[in-house]
């Protein structure tokens, strides 16, 4: 039980304050840091003190002295200063470790964010050269806050946008075109080894005609079977240049200048950005009349609030980070609302192996490919440590590290409790237990501590959901999953699953089956699968 998926607690403190003749208030619940202290604590009587002009712990005697306890609740205390403790009774466990089981894939689900349709854009790397580490934690990130919002009742849509217009694109098709014909690229074109491997491909494959847009082709096609490879898959790809075609750049410059916030200096076209919060003005159209990257930019906001999207979630690298305020000032110019517009940045990633820092590609000698690293280390691998990391935290990826089979290695450690989990229930099939239903087992006989506190962490996993979902913090989502295998290791420990009291054995045979349910939830959210062998 939670305040969250059961309203009883929360009912049961505003009922017992107005009981007492105090004001209404919404608690809020926390779990306290130190077991002995109960399951669920409130400070409301703090948040009321200066109001009413009383002590916070006389205002929390009176509410607990006014409080008929909810069901699920064996004892209310007053702790510390104020502190309003709750501790849980018996049938509370066990009706977490039912709904877990109930739920299934469900768990942890919720309809917080039905209703909202969220555009999500991440990686968008140019295909003018393969993907590289960086995007790859971009894609983790993308993908997994994607997945969050989801669990929370969003629909999501994948997007991957791509500049195939402009200087890039030209410089990129001159320096295939220089390959094939056997010679340098240009100076300032592409110089990596892939430029030549891409080159082969096309003349294999008797390309003549239109190299640019054939290698443009060829190299999409290669960073969607990278992302592929990583789980990752988007609902639209969108290009540069239907933005130019369909004449939306021009569409938007028109509408930003209606909307008052465009003028002409110098030759070029100016939109009045630093009035709303960017460090400068930027430049739309060129003074020889082509439009920038920032056009396009604004046009492509534009085009996604026309499709109806409620939210528009950028996931940008930190050499992105000036995009912050320029792209929430279109927002509030084109009337789009920056409030519908959420910019996460994302910092580097620093590859070693054995704390040697790795800078080098074993197959072309230039920047390793995320193709390489999943070659390395595998998709799960790589995904789970990208994930565990708060955005705004650096990574020092250490390869060797990633593939060590101990439990000192995260994603190894959660992945081995899945599959020795997946080990008891096989193990339980295999000496004949019948564990029936879990609404008939008898969970009440899961009285020790070890049982109970793994119970608890089950019963964390909805509020987990919706806490990383609104923070887009995945990372609480690997960490959670470390802190359920914990607590499932030291259940394993001190409590024998399959034993001779048939009754013991099925109740604690269903508390596997909901630890398992839900670190599979969490992996998947993760994109991470739970094996049932290692």
């Amino acid at each position: 039980m939670s305040p969250e998926s059961s309203p009883d607690l929360a009912t049961a403190v505003r009922t017992a304050l107005a009981s007492a003749g105090l004001p209404d208030r919404d608690p809020a619940f926390e779990r306290p840091r130190q077991r002995e202290h109960g399951d669920w604590s409130t400070n409301v009587a703090m948040t009321l003190a200066k109001s009413v002009g009383k002590p916070p712990r006389q205002i929390a005697d009176e509410v607990v002295a006014a409080m008929a306890l909810p069901a699920g609740v064996a004892g209310v205390e007053v702790a510390g200063p104020g502190f309003i403790n709750f501790r849980l009774a018996q049938d509370a466990f066990a009706g977490i470790v039912r709904a877990a089981v109930a739920a299934g894939q469900a768990w942890g689900r919720t309809d917080h964010g039905a209703g909202r349709r969220v555009n999500v854009e991440f990686v968008s790397a140019n295909p003018t050269g393969p993907i590289h580490v960086g995007h790859g934690r971009q894609a983790a990130l993308g993908d997994a806050i994607a997945g969050l919002l989801e669990a929370t009742g969003a629909a999501v849509t994948r997007e991957y946008y791509f500049n195939d217009a402009g200087v890039q694109m030209r410089k990129f098709g001159q320096s295939v075109t220089a390959a094939m014909a056997g010679e340098d690229p240009p100076e300032d074109g592409y110089h990596g080894a892939y430029i030549t491997e891409l080159a082969d491909d096309l003349r294999r494959a008797g390309v003549e005609d239109n190299l640019q847009e054939a290698a443009y082709q060829r190299m999409l096609e290669r960073i969607t079977a990278t992302l592929e490879r990583f789980g990752v898959r988007f609902d639209v790809f969108f290009g540069e240049r239907a933005l130019h075609r369909s004449g939306a750049l021009e569409e938007a410059v028109e509408h930003l200048r209606a909307a008052g916030h465009v003028y002409e200096s110098e030759g070029a076209v100016w939109l009045a950005t630093a009035a709303l919060g960017d460090d400068k003005d930027r430049v739309l159209v060129k003074a020889d009349g082509e439009p920038t990257y920032f056009a396009a930019d604004c046009a492509y906001m534009i085009d996604k609030a026309a499709r109806g999207f409620s939210d528009l979630v950028y996931v940008l690298g930190s050499d992105h980070h000036g995009y912050i305020g320029r792209m929430l000032a279109v927002a509030e110019a084109s009337g789009v609302g920056r409030e519908h517009v959420e910019i996460i940045i994302h910092q580097f990633v620093n590859l070693f192996r054995d704390q040697e820092a790795v800078r080098m590609s074993k197959r072309t000698g230039e920047i390793v490919t995320f193709d390489e690293l999943i070659d390395e280390v595998g998709a799960d691998a790589a995904r789970y440590t990208l994930l565990r990391f708060s955005p705004d935290t650096t990574i020092d990826f250490d390869i060797a590290e990633v593939v060590r089979a101990d439990k000192d290695n995260p994603v190894y450690y959660v992945q081995y409790s899945s599959a020795r989990i997946a080990g008891i229930m096989r193990t339980a099939t295999e000496r004949g237990v019948e564990p029936g239903t879990v609404d008939e087992a008898p969970l009440h006989l899961l009285e020790h501590e070890a049982e109970r506190e793994l119970v608890r962490r089950i019963g964390r996993w909805p509020e987990v959901v919706t806490l990383a979902a609104d923070e887009r913090a995945p990372h609480r989502v690997a960490r959670y999953a470390e802190d359920l295998a914990e607590g499932f290791h030291k259940f394993y420990t001190d409590c024998q699953v399959v034993s001779d009291d048939a009754e013991l054995t099925r109740a604690r045979y269903w508390l596997v089956v909901a630890a398992r349910q839900t670190l599979a939830n969490a992996l998947g959210l993760l994109g991470v699968s739970a094996p049932e062998r290692m």
